[in-house]
């Protein structure tokens, strides 16, 4: 239990350290002087990073409780 608490506390300070440009992006978008533009497309990136990965929760959540509930014993 407690390998899964820190475990889910690391994962989170990570994601919240992360940045989705590549190094290309980056280097293009940061020269102009909008910087607007840049933070549009770093908060696309992420959006669309983030959607595969619920998706994969979800249905992780799904098989995890209907697995849970074909092991209970049926009371009578």
């Amino acid at each position: 239990m407690k390998r899964n608490i820190v475990f889910f506390i690391v994962s989170f300070f990570f994601f919240i350290k992360t940045n989705a440009q590549c190094a290309m992006c980056r280097a293009v978008l940061e020269s102009g002087d909008d910087q607007s533009a840049a933070e549009g497309i770093n908060d696309g990136i992420m959006f669309l990073m983030a959607v595969p990965y619920i998706l994969v929760a979800v249905i992780g959540y799904i098989v995890y409780r209907s697995y849970n509930k074909s092991r209970k014993p049926k009371a009578s």
